[in-house]
């Protein structure tokens, strides 16, 4: 079963800013890799991309409001 959207932002809020930028990096390279996965070949659920897109977004939420609580 999916993780509630609420105890997503706890485990984010719990990683340090170092580790939030690296899961921001490894999500982004995951991306990259899918998108060309999926040009080169059609990948069997395309709807991964949009997963992936959505996580990054969230990660950069938490990253941002990081930023100006500082």
């Amino acid at each position: 079963m999916a993780k509630s959207k609420a105890a997503q932002v706890e485990n984010l809020s719990a990683l340090s800013m170092e580790a939030l930028n690296d899961k921001i990096g490894e999500e982004t390279l995951r991306l990259k890799k899918t998108k060309f996965s999926h040009a080169v070949n059609p990948i069997e659920n395309p709807m991964i991309i949009r997963s992936i897109r959505r996580t990054i977004a969230t990660l950069k939420t938490e990253q941002r409001k990081r930023q100006l609580a500082s």
